[in-house]
């Protein structure tokens, strides 16, 4: 069972560890929202901290429809 909690905006939060595969980890309180598809979006200081490899760049359709350009970067989620 995964637990969480629930914030004063109303998002459902889990506390998530983000794991480089070569031992960085990083403990995250994360926002799952309910159109969840699988990726989660980083602040770039955890990407860097966490020296995160880069996959290339993809366009991304946001909640309100409109598109815009994220880098994606592999990450594992223990």
């Amino acid at each position: 069972m995964i637990l969480g909690n629930v914030s004063l905006r109303c998002e459902a939060m889990l506390p998530l560890v983000v794991d480089n595969a070569n031992g960085k980890q990083q403990v995250i309180d994360a926002v799952i929202d309910t159109g969840f598809n699988g990726f989660l979006t980083l602040p770039p200081e955890i990407i860097s901290k966490l020296d995160l490899p880069w996959n290339g760049s993809d366009t991304v359709t946001l909640g309100d429809g409109s598109e815009t350009l994220f880098d994606i970067y592999s990450a594992r989620i223990i």
